[in-house]
């Protein structure tokens, strides 16, 4: 009877889609049934009676695959369930193992092994594993790139991160050379200020007026390229190209000079000193792309037409936007022009028409105001001496005149010394008081202030006492 049940177990498990191998205590195999030869791929005659070692031990790499028979031989009493890799000589499987011991009575006598090929569903476990990682990666990829787009982004335009983040070449010295629009802009008086101020409360306004400067440059699909102190620089038409990069970089200076009145009303209500900005633009040729070593690079623009642009904002007054010919016959919007200035550059042999915009039409529809506030009258002339400029120098020699009327903005003057339109001087008053002379008036000359010395107001408030008095 037991006989007979056994030959029907065994035809049992003769039919199950689960290997199964048997081995007794003393290592020989007494039975496998045929999904087991199939699975470990070895003929069952040479299987069956046979002793476990010399079947299985050719391979190191079925040791995970010997191990757990061994201890289930050397732990009877513990069943053990194992995932190992097994190979057959040709290719490594994935094996699930169920071991458990037989018993005979009371009797141990070996131990039953069920085997299962889990290939497909470990390579779909490791499948699964890699797309993980892959999301793990691709999230810290993410995240690195929202890094690097708000941290450079800060000193950097979107363009440029773009740029950087996407082109192979992207962080490669070297340039071309293209038409492009700059643009350079600078706080009137700021250094003179900046010696008045706390540094907090210097650089909290700084930031401020820089910020708001950054968010027209950028919608206006502009680049920039530097702060400078209290100065920006700034282009048109790169890294993206642009065919209307005149007209942004017009439309941007003229937006940037209307958002100062809101600026200058932020500044009032924290006690910070009114702002005031000159912008000079300039078009042509110049070489535009990454300039530096290999340690330290940066994104910019060189040439002579750069350099002209700074020639054209340093005859710029607070509140004035001047434009090279060149920008104008760039622009293809219709411009409001206040005014037209003749110039000669330093280094050029021919004198240029600068234009003062003041606005710009469809598609901008841009305009800012441009006041020319002419300062009060003194009740009689105030005597005072001043020195030319050249560059950022003082002259030695003083020149004598006198003072006709004068505000916070600026004054005119009288003088026999033959002064021009655009020069820059330095007036004896409270320390350094430079101005640039705006036109004529009358027989004298309009002045606006560009820099106040720390005790201007009790010096403008002695002199206009000192005239009343007379």
């Amino acid at each position: 009877m037991k006989q007979h049940a056994a030959l029907i177990y065994e035809e049992i498990m003769r039919d199950m889609s689960d290997g199964v191998m048997m081995v007794g205590l003393d290592g020989i195999i007494d039975f496998v049934n045929p999904a087991a030869v199939d699975i470990l791929q070895i003929p069952i005659h040479q299987l069956t009676g046979k002793r476990f070692a010399s079947c299985f031990f050719e391979y190191e790499q079925n040791d995970a695959f010997n191990q757990t028979i061994l201890d289930a031989v050397y732990h009877a009493g513990m069943q053990h369930t194992r995932i190992v890799p097994y190979y057959t000589g040709h290719q490594t499987r994935q094996l699930h193992m169920r071991t458990s011991y037989l018993r005979s009575g009371e009797e141990r006598v070996g131990v039953i092994v069920v085997l299962s090929d889990v290939s497909e569903l470990s390579e779909l476990r490791d499948a699964v594993k890699v797309m993980q990682r892959i999301q793990k990666l691709n999230h810290q990829l993410e995240l690195r790139n929202q890094l690097l787009n708000e941290t450079f982004g800060r000193y950097l335009s979107d363009e440029i991160v773009r740029q950087l983040l996407e082109t192979p070449d992207g962080l490669m010295l070297g340039g071309k050379k293209k038409t492009l629009t700059v643009m350079m802009s600078d706080l009137r008086g700021f250094t003179a200020m900046s010696e008045r101020m706390e540094a907090s409360a210097l650089l909290h306004m700084l930031n401020h007026y820089l910020g708001e400067m950054t968010e027209i440059i950028q919608k206006r699909n502009g680049t920039i390229i530097e702060f400078i102190g209290d100065g920006i620089m700034a282009i048109f038409g790169a890294p993206t190209h642009s065919q209307t990069h005149a007209d942004d970089a017009a439309a941007a200076a003229i937006e940037m000079q209307s958002r100062m009145k809101e600026i200058n009303r932020w500044n009032e209500q924290r006690g910070y000193p009114p702002l005031e900005m000159g912008v000079g633009i300039n078009t042509g040729e110049m070489i535009v792309g990454n300039i530096g070593s290999q340690k330290r690079t940066k994104y910019g623009v060189v040439g002579s037409e750069v350099n002209l642009c700074g020639r054209v904002e340093s005859y710029t007054v607070g509140g004035q936007i001047l434009i090279s010919p060149a920008t104008r016959s760039a622009i293809t919007a219709p411009l409001d022009v206040a005014k037209e200035i003749e110039v000669l550059p330093k280094g050029m042999t021919r004198c240029m028409l600068l234009s003062q915009i003041t606005g710009i039409g469809a598609p901008y529809a841009v305009s800012c105001a441009a006041e020319e506030i002419f300062p009060e009258p003194l009740k009689t002339d105030a005597a005072m001496t001043f020195r030319m400029l050249q560059g950022k120098h003082c002259m030695q020699s003083r020149q004598d005149g006198v003072l006709c009327a004068l505000d916070q903005t600026g004054a005119v003057i009288r003088t026999d010394y033959a002064l021009e339109e655009l020069d820059n001087i330095c007036m004896d008053a409270c320390g350094d008081l430079f101005a640039k002379v705006l036109r004529r008036v009358g027989d004298g000359w309009l002045l606006r202030f560009t820099s106040l010395p720390a005790e201007f107001e009790n010096w403008m408030k002695n002199i206009r006492k000192t005239s009343e008095m007379k």
